[in-house]
């Protein structure tokens, strides 16, 4: 099990979102995060953008990582959300994301936000995980890959634990 799938709750996991900008998206998480959790969306927002303005968190492969510190949080919150179309993003290899895993923490953070972000690296930086969570159209086969996934692909090698549609985890 990843770390991120410890954290990933369905309810999270939101497949298909279109945004016109890294400033809507970072509105639309914060509405999100609001409805779902009942924190203020300007407040997520607002971190998200202040984090991002200090340099991008994304990382290429067409996956951005936001993350920031959160006053109020009472425990750590991952979102991930797919985009529908690819959004511009200022990431180091000039692609469009698609992949958005966001981390929200309390103030202070310690230690366990900096291994989820190293997990959700290693989990992205996996093309078979790429691979067989973009197969997925439907959010609680996508969260239940995050959870059950655990080693990487070879290169040129099918996913052991494809994510197909009508298929339960």
């Amino acid at each position: 099990m990843s770390r991120v799938g410890d954290y990933l709750q369905i309810q999270d996991t939101v497949l298909d979102l279109q945004v016109a900008g890294k400033a809507a998206l970072f509105e639309a998480i914060g509405r999100h995060v609001q409805r779902v959790h009942g924190l203020p969306a300007d407040a997520v927002a607002g971190a998200l953008l202040r984090r991002e303005r200090t340099g991008s968190t994304a990382v290429g492969h067409g996956v951005a990582m936001p993350h920031a510190r959160v006053p109020g949080l009472q425990r750590i919150r991952v979102v991930y959300l797919r985009l529908a179309p690819a959004l511009s993003f200022d990431t180091p290899d000039g692609r469009p994301i698609t992949d958005v895993v966001v981390l929200l923490v309390p103030d202070p953070a310690a230690q366990l936000h900096l291994d989820i972000l190293a997990d959700a690296a290693a989990l992205f930086g996996d093309a078979g995980f790429r691979q067989a969570l973009h197969e997925c159209n439907d959010a609680l086969l996508a969260q239940a890959l995050f959870v059950r996934w655990r080693q990487p692909v070879p290169p040129g090698a099918r996913p052991a634990q494809p994510c197909l549609a009508g298929h339960a985890p």
